[in-house]
């Protein structure tokens, strides 16, 4: 069962209608994630002895040896698919689930830090790179990328504690993934490009993407894929979020020494890392969001698949997705607006929550009496600093939190979703799912 708390959340239903519909959303939710598994999305690109997409097909029998690497919240249920389709000779993972292990004696597993990268993080990131450097012409690596593999693969131009406190700055200040990955790749010696200039032999990326539009250079920061950005944009994005004064010195004596030339740029287009490399997207927020779709027609709604780009400030987004839906005309049926993406919080006060469950929580007054059902999902389980995936509210939670004594725009300002959702019980826990493609929204109208 994905949702831990499944009984709960349809009980808060104050009728008989509101709880079908929480119902009926926790099943729309299902059957995203469904869609997503980690293992089937590998796993189908197997085809006897060739790896199969639709742009290129390879013949796996053109190769002497199999190396495997992986980091990301999806590594394992990815690696998995892959030890059971082909003979793999040496593998490595790095994963933030300590829940679930593959099954497969070539295979080392290390358990890194998530979002802030931690010493277990570097070991296993040097066992990768030992791993590429076994590799010779006529073997075949394949590389297995998800979210959150920005933190779990991780060899930095700094010392670890300064990564820590720069990482944790920027993933307070508001801004986008994009920019916080631009920053990344320029104190990595890994990302942007540079994981492949120690291969040397053909490389296989199955990526499943958590950023919007699917941007392979972004996505885990981009380390099997040329790099677009510089160091000047690295400083940039520091000067915009006013970081530059509080960054750690030898974060800026990085980016100083490579706008200078002093540490070459990560490597671009024409570089001939790239000769032998093929990076394919496995999974991502479109095909979780159909998935979505399909069952709530199946559940005989109107469904309208509004965006798989949603973003900006979260609660923004959350009364911006309730008035689409408020002022949405049906034609006498029930429907269901869903929305995918990745929106994000300027963190100004001490609480907790993520961005899931600050939009629903942002979205509260405005559903206030309204017929709808309002829920945001991280298909990863994990939202934010916090150990629930999102939240749900509807046009009777208002008053329940009022008569609890709980004032939204209180919590808001201190970035305290958490605790209000969970004095409702409106929060979903669900552990690391172990896929992740960004977040999905589902508002139902009864």
């Amino acid at each position: 069962m994905l949702f831990k708390n499944r009984e709960e959340i349809i009980s808060n239903g104050q009728t008989p209608v509101l709880k079908k519909i929480r119902q009926d959303i926790l099943d729309i939710l299902c059957s995203a994630i469904d869609a997503i598994d980690p293992y089937n999305v590998v796993k189908k690109r197997f085809d006897d002895e060739h790896i199969v997409f639709d742009s290129k097909t390879i013949d796996l029998s053109d190769f002497k040896n199999i190396y495997l690497v992986g980091f990301g919240k999806a590594s394992v249920g990815m690696t998995q698919a892959v030890c059971d389709s082909v003979d793999i000779v040496k593998g490595v993972i790095i994963t933030n689930d300590t829940s679930n292990n593959v099954q497969h004696d070539n295979i080392i597993t290390f358990v890194g830090g998530h979002p802030i990268p931690n010493q277990t993080s570097i070991d296993g990131t040097d066992e990768i790179l030992e791993t590429i450097k076994m590799c010779d012409g006529d073997d075949l690596l394949i590389v297995l990328i998800s979210g959150g593999g920005s933190a779990l693969l991780c060899k930095p131009r700094v010392n670890l504690k300064e990564l820590q406190d720069t990482t944790d700055l920027l993933l307070r200040c508001g801004a986008n993934i994009n920019e916080i990955n631009t920053i990344r790749k320029h104190l990595s010696l890994v990302k942007g490009g540079q994981l492949v200039k120690y291969a040397n032999c053909t490389v296989i990326s199955f990526i499943i993407s958590d950023i919007i539009g699917d941007p392979i250079e972004f996505i885990a920061s981009g380390p099997s894929y040329p790099d677009s950005t510089t160091y000047e944009d690295a400083q940039k994005v520091l000067e915009k979020y006013s970081l530059w004064d509080e960054i750690p010195g030898s974060v800026r004596d990085v980016i100083i020494d490579g706008i200078n030339g002093i540490i070459p740029e990560t490597p671009k287009k024409d570089n001939h890392f790239f000769d032998n490399v093929c990076n394919f997207i496995a999974a991502n927020n479109e095909i979780a969001c159909n998935a979505a779709r399909l069952k709530s027609e199946e559940l005989e709604y109107n469904a309208m698949l509004l965006t798989i780009s949603l973003s900006g400030e979260a609660k923004d987004m959350g009364k911006f997705l309730v008035d689409k839906a408020k002022n949405y005309v049906s034609k006498g049926k029930k429907f269901v607006f869903i929305s995918g993406g990745e929106t994000t919080v300027t963190i100004k006060g001490d609480g907790q929550g993520g961005r899931n469950q600050e939009m629903v929580l942002g979205g509260i007054e405005k559903i206030s009496g309204s017929d709808l059902v309002f829920a945001s999902f991280a298909t990863d389980g994990i939202d934010g600093k916090s150990d629930a995936a999102g939240g749900i509210v509807d046009g009777m939670s208002l008053n329940m939190a009022l008569s609890k004594g709980l004032d939204p725009k209180k919590y808001l300002e201190d970035n305290n979703s958490y605790v209000f959702l969970k004095k409702l019980g409106d929060l979903f826990f669900t552990g690391p799912t172990g896929t992740n493609v960004m977040d999905i929204q589902v508002i139902i109208k009864k």
